[in-house]
């Protein structure tokens, strides 16, 4: 598949904000326009431990959303992931407060992402340069709270 076609199933064609919180869909929107990923959610000691390890791919507008019960420095690896990926780190606003592009499969480097984090969404490696999502970019998902998210549910 080429970039090109990858970019076009994430970009979105309905405005984000008629579209519906699901928890197995999380929304982007920024200076550089908004985009949908279809996510897997880890929420869990054993999910976040598995992450994305031992695939081989990973759809286009696919990704994995972290979810933590309480901000905290949060700091990544690719140990058994097959894949390139690109770390949104994010706030408990929503806010991506720093990206890590294109992560290198099965390097078991720590990749930091910053204090007081609540989420990381994993999705391809090089998407979010090509996309032009950056810090400051804010996600919409149901389980950032209603009352401190900057784009709620």
């Amino acid at each position: 598949m080429t970039l090109r076609a990858a970019l076009f199933g994430c970009l979105l064609a309905q405005p984000v904000w008629a579209q519906d919180c699901r928890d197995d869909t999380v929304f982007l929107k920024g200076d550089w326009g908004q985009a949908r990923f279809a996510v897997e959610i880890a929420d869990d000691a054993r999910e976040r431990a598995q992450g994305l390890m031992h695939r081989e791919s990973l759809p286009s507008a696919a990704g994995m959303l972290f979810v933590y019960d309480r901000p905290q420095r949060l700091s990544f690896w690719m140990r058994n992931t097959l894949i390139e990926l690109d770390l949104l780190f994010i706030d408990a606003t929503g806010t991506v407060q720093h990206i890590h592009h294109r992560a290198r499969p099965l390097d078991e480097t720590p990749i930091p992402g910053g204090d007081n984090l609540t989420h990381v969404l994993e999705i391809n490696g090089g998407l979010a340069r090509a996309m032009g999502i950056s810090p400051g970019t804010v996600l919409r998902h149901p389980t950032f709270s209603k009352t401190d998210a900057k784009w709620s549910c």
